[in-house]
């Protein structure tokens, strides 16, 4: 599990360690004596502790294989110089992964891909629990958005029961892919904060034959919306004729009169009328 550790400031060291190196100096001068070289060298040795955190950043510190513990606080220390100082952001990054090829629900090929916001939260874990944390994070996002995507059709044409949909259900659907996320990247010490589906088209293959598919229900929900009104405007006319007594319709009339107000009314043309200079049987 992750440890916090606190070193000490590297102010009073920097300052030891360059008096170290002064005096050292002085006194090889002073004296000619080559022993104090060993000053100077110590004060080597002990550069190589200094470490620098920058905010939203961590260090962890590892001695001879043994993990001793996590420096999150930004500041300049020191610590001993054997450790090994592995630096891990903290801050939150975006992975936007290209759109990758697989088949929904019901086995139509499509292009989908996720916007991931993602931040270390364990820095054990992401140091030492998994190989390559950020490769880990790509790896697994691929493997949730191809399993999420098998879970539901992408429209309702061919599934008119499917409640959820990758087309129209967007916060599901990310809701969903979210939680698997989190789940898979528990492992590695990540935070998921978000997770969003930012592309979802059918592959080419199908792309053309699934536009013409929807064109053609557009065009025929539009059919019933007219023939529903058309037959309204028919019905409230014969009525209006017949109360107001302006013709007498048997049924042939009537069938005809239905039959040309259909036409007209349900064409995609402007209607031309004709203009009949007879009588009405002619």
């Amino acid at each position: 599990m992750e440890r916090h550790f606190k070193p000490i400031s590297g102010y009073p060291v920097v300052l030891a360690v360059l008096a170290l190196i002064a005096g050292s100096i002085y006194a090889i001068v002073l004296t000619e004596n080559p022993t104090f070289m060993l000053g100077i060298a110590l004060a080597v040795f002990l550069t190589p502790g200094f470490l620098v955190v920058n905010p939203n950043e961590s260090a962890v510190c590892i001695l001879f294989g043994k993990y001793t513990g996590t420096v999150k606080n930004n500041g300049f220390y020191w610590v001993n110089p054997f450790y090994v100082k592995k630096k891990i952001s903290l801050r939150a990054r975006n992975f936007d992964s290209q759109p990758i090829k697989v088949n929904d629900k019901v086995g139509n090929p499509i292009m989908i891909g996720l916007v991931l916001v993602w931040k270390v939260e364990d820095t054990y874990k992401a140091a030492f629990d998994v190989d390559q944390y950020e490769h880990f994070v790509m790896v697994q996002s691929d493997a949730a958005l191809r399993k999420m995507a098998g879970m539901f059709p992408y429209d309702n044409f061919e599934d008119e029961n499917a409640d959820i949909t990758l087309r129209a259900s967007g916060e599901e659907v990310s809701s969903r892919l979210e939680l698997e996320l989190r789940e898979r990247l528990a492992i590695a010490g990540i935070n998921v904060i978000e997770a969003r589906i930012n592309y979802i088209a059918y592959a080419a293959e199908i792309a053309g034959a699934m536009l013409r598919r929807q064109q053609a229900t557009a065009i025929v929900a539009a059919r019933e919306k007219i023939v529903e009104g058309a037959v309204g405007m028919v019905q409230m006319a014969l009525e209006q004729l017949t109360e107001k007594k302006i013709v007498d319709f048997d049924e042939e009339k009537k069938a005809a009169m239905v039959s040309n107000l259909m036409v007209v009314l349900c064409s995609e043309e402007s209607a031309r009328p004709v203009v009949n200079t007879g009588t009405l049987h002619q």
